[in-house]
């Protein structure tokens, strides 16, 4: 079954385009606008801007076009979350491992989000970012820290990444790609 369904797939991809919508949440300073520049150019910039409400971008890779939502992690935004992840193929958590300090604050965040009945069912990418820094936290401190293992309701994956040196990124490129929906 599985070598068919591949097969179907693979033909299915060579007439269809393949989209998917994500929306990249987090904390301020977590790297998300940082993790949309890397992925969209490959560059990486020191001195990002806080994002300010949101910023949309498409980027293409292979034949899947992504649409990500960039969605601010002030405060005065996380009440808008909820609205930008109803109808995405993924949503994609950034956390800062290398600041203990918000961990908790960030987990909240997440589970609150997750608890909201409209985004039952999507799967979650948990990035764990700013690895190259001191003192970043190991995937399974990150996966305990941020209490992983209790969300049972959708699929949930976990990478630790580097913007800054691109480490793991192609790695979540092919997540996102695996998890991309067709449209014909």
């Amino acid at each position: 079954m599985g070598l068919w369904e591949a097969f179907l797939n693979w033909l299915r991809s060579l007439f269809f385009k393949q989209e998917m919508e994500l929306s990249l949440i987090g904390l301020q300073n977590a790297g998300k606008t940082s993790l949309v520049n890397v992925v969209a150019t490959g560059g990486y910039s020191e001195d990002m801007i806080p994002t300010v409400g949101f910023n949309m971008r498409k980027v293409t890779k292979g034949n899947v076009t992504i649409k990500l939502w960039d969605l601010g992690g002030q405060p005065r935004f996380r009440s808008m979350w909820e609205r930008y992840c109803r109808a995405v193929s993924a949503i994609v958590y950034v956390v800062d491992a290398a600041d203990a300090d918000n961990l908790s604050i960030s987990r909240s965040e997440l589970h609150d989000l997750l608890s909201k009945p409209s985004l039952s069912g999507i799967p979650l990418l948990v990035l764990g970012n700013k690895i190259d820094k001191p003192g970043a936290l190991s995937k399974q401190a990150l996966t305990d820290q941020m209490e992983l293992k209790s969300i049972i309701d959708r699929e949930v994956c976990c990478f630790m990444i580097s913007c800054k040196n691109s480490t793991n990124i192609d790695s979540v490129i092919d997540w996102l790609v695996k998890h991309s929906k067709s449209k014909s």
